[in-house]
């Protein structure tokens, strides 16, 4: 009898992006949302803590809506200018081991933040100069 296949939904679970087996700098200890000052602030394993403000946050969106898809340019490259509720953070859920999906105050909540996208785009002196340097 010929062995069939074993259907995608079969095989268990699929193995964490590789950002979730990553090292101390893409490994939060600690996420913490505030949503009275608007600012996400987390601390990672290596010690580094990072924090951003709503606005940069929203700027982050990785979404197909924000950043385009199949070529096409998304809402953020037109380079925007907020109202109130887009930059408005309500809520902050963890995505598997991995990210993070904020939900914004005009109801945007499809964005998936890596741990890796927010470690690499932290605002911070120290990371903005390593980047550009």
């Amino acid at each position: 009898m010929p062995v069939m296949p074993t259907p995608p939904d079969a095989r268990g679970p699929a193995a964490p992006p590789p950002e979730a087996a990553g090292g101390p700098a893409t490994r939060p200890l600690r996420i913490h949302a505030d949503r009275a000052t608007g600012t996400l602030a987390i601390v990672w394993a290596d010690g580094h803590g990072t924090t951003y403000d709503a606005e940069t946050l929203r700027r982050l969106c990785p979404c197909a809506y924000c950043r385009g898809e199949a070529g096409l340019p998304g809402w953020l490259d037109s380079n925007p200018t907020f109202g109130p509720a887009q930059v408005q953070l309500v809520d902050v859920s963890l995505v598997g081991q991995y990210a993070i999906k904020p939900t914004w105050g005009d109801g945007h909540d499809t964005g998936f933040y890596t741990f890796a996208l927010l470690r690499e785009a932290c605002p911070c002196e120290v990371c903005s100069t390593r980047r550009s340097g």
